[in-house]
């Protein structure tokens, strides 16, 4: 029976701490008289009295968890010709944007030659030396 004792000073430690910190006195019954002769000081409470005082109010209960949504459809699998035509698009299509980057690079490259070769040629000539 030395866990029953046990039992009801955990019980006692937790009502006590819990009207600690919340500041509220419960009425609660006066220990047996042999729990006082043994030197042990327990406060026994029916287990009802225990479970109302932990139990949250109906305001601060979280909302409920929404059911889980539905999986989003697999797509079927390509077919392999299929797969074959949108990657030799996509080849076909970088190899274009390439090609006209390197145009345009070609086209800056000779436009700033002629500018260059048009501003030596125009330029006047260097002072005659002594």
């Amino acid at each position: 029976m030395k866990w029953i004792r046990e039992r009801d000073a955990l019980i006692a430690q937790t009502l006590a701490f819990v009207q600690s910190v919340s500041g509220k006195k419960d009425d609660f019954r006066q220990p047996d008289t042999a729990a006082a002769t043994t030197g042990v000081a327990t406060e026994t409470v029916s287990v009802q009295a225990v479970t109302v005082a932990f139990e949250p109010p109906q305001a601060d209960r979280p909302p409920p968890i929404p059911p889980p949504p539905q999986p989003l459809p697999v797509p079927q699998p390509r077919m392999a010709g299929d797969f074959r035509s949108e990657m030799q698009a996509r080849i076909a299509n970088f190899r274009k944007h390439q090609e006209r980057f390197e145009r345009e690079r070609e086209a800056y490259c000779a436009a700033t030659l002629t500018k260059l070769r048009a501003a030596i040629r125009d330029a006047a000539p260097p002072p005659a030396q002594k």
